[in-house]
């Protein structure tokens, strides 16, 4: 596995170093100071497996190094570190295309329960962000709880999903503009709106905000696009 730090306190960098070795033994880890050593770091990296980032860098806003990094590495799971735990921000980071934010106060066992959930292909974001949302279905819901309880995830099929429609939600959730997943799919504008349109529905939502946190709420495992 290889994993790239992106923040500017080398003892945060050092202390998820630790912390780390609970997920993965051996994993490579690469670690970058600001945004512009993180952008040439992913780069050189194509096989990257995860990017845990700071939102508070020295040399560009942290937003901006997270669409930047979106947009040129749309396929590269990033998760987000921050000190805030402000809804305003988490939103704001999950607008811009990031598979899950974790406040940095949280604890070890939480970061890597987190990301363990990121690496599976599912979103992870705050309870109380989660827990604003109302939208879901409540048979979806008691079908998440039993995936839950059977230790399996709850696939898209699950809430009537087909495998393209999965496959949509997946680059959605990734922050992706319709050009792109028409682009990264090989489809068509209109049907990828179409596409668009029955995930919306199907999540019990109105737009691409409320359809992540209710990804994130079902604890839904997105196939790797």
């Amino acid at each position: 596995m290889k994993i790239l730090i992106v923040d500017d306190h080398p003892l945060i960098r050092e202390a998820l170093r630790h912390v780390l070795t609970a997920l993965d033994a051996k994993f490579d880890l690469i670690e970058a100071e600001n945004g512009a050593a993180a952008l040439a770091a992913v780069a050189g990296n194509p096989d990257l497996d995860l990017v845990l980032l700071d939102l508070a860098l020295p040399d560009i806003d942290g937003f901006d190094a997270l669409a930047q990094l979106r947009e040129r590495h749309p396929g590269v799971p990033i998760v987000v570190l921050s000190a805030s735990d402000q809804a305003e921000t988490v939103m704001r980071a999950i607008d811009a295309g990031a598979m899950g934010f974790i406040p940095k106060t949280s604890s070890n066992q939480l970061l890597l329960n987190a990301l363990r959930q990121v690496l599976s292909g599912r979103v992870y974001l705050p309870a109380d962000v989660l827990h604003r949302h109302q939208g879901t279905p409540e048979h979806t819901l008691q079908l998440a709880a039993a995936a839950q309880r059977s230790g399996e995830a709850l696939a898209p099929r699950d809430i009537g999903l087909t495998a393209r429609q999965a496959d949509v939600l997946a680059l959605l959730v990734q922050g992706q503009p319709n050009k792109l997943i028409c682009r990264g799919l090989d489809l068509a504008e209109g049907t990828v709106k179409i596409h668009v349109t029955a995930i919306l529905k199907a999540l019990n939502v109105s737009n691409r905000t409320q359809a992540v946190i209710a990804v994130g709420k079902l604890g839904l495992k997105l196939p790797q696009v």
